[in-house]
């Protein structure tokens, strides 16, 4: 997986040892704002994020913009083709930029390049901004319950065994 430039300014590169600390921090923010509050303990990922997301299949990677980390994202294998986005977070202060969507655009691309036949993201069902970027993405809606709502995005991948 490469670094890229998608929008003016912004870098979406690979999660270094180095952004351990800021993607935390961003990633417990953003569930702070959402919810009021953070139970960090049900959050154990985000202690070790090299550890939890540097298995095969897996990419973790962070949006600079200059030298500030305004943005975090994972594509997850879970096999047989299929590949889910989690920890997508953007700063507070850099949403409604374009920075979700580089970031989400960036992830489908390397889900593609995998072989990916298809994309998952799964997020409360009362996180509407979310829910916005997701659909305006091409994700379509195939499930929701009380505390989620789930979506999915067909890709033109060959299975592949990296998905």
């Amino acid at each position: 997986m490469r670094a890229a430039e998608p929008r003016s300014g912004l870098r979406i590169r690979p999660f270094e040892a180095s952004d351990q600390e800021a993607a935390r921090s961003l990633i417990l923010a953003g569930l702070g704002e959402q919810f009021g509050w953070i139970d960090e303990a049900r959050n154990p990922d985000l202690d070790d994020i090299a550890a939890h997301y540097a298995a095969p299949g897996h990419a973790f990677v962070v949006v600079q913009l200059g030298d500030e980390l305004v943005g975090t994202g994972a594509l997850v294998s879970e096999g047989e083709g299929t590949g889910r986005l989690v920890r997508m977070s953007v700063s507070s202060e850099h949403r409604r930029r374009g920075v979700g969507r580089a970031l989400v655009d960036y992830l489908v691309a390397e889900a593609r390049r995998r072989g990916c036949s298809r994309l998952l993201v799964e997020t409360n069902n009362d996180w509407y901004d979310a829910i916005g970027l997701y659909q305006h993405c091409g994700f379509v809606e195939y499930d929701r319950d009380a505390e989620s709502v789930y979506l999915a995005l067909p890709l033109d991948g060959v299975l592949s065994a990296e998905c």
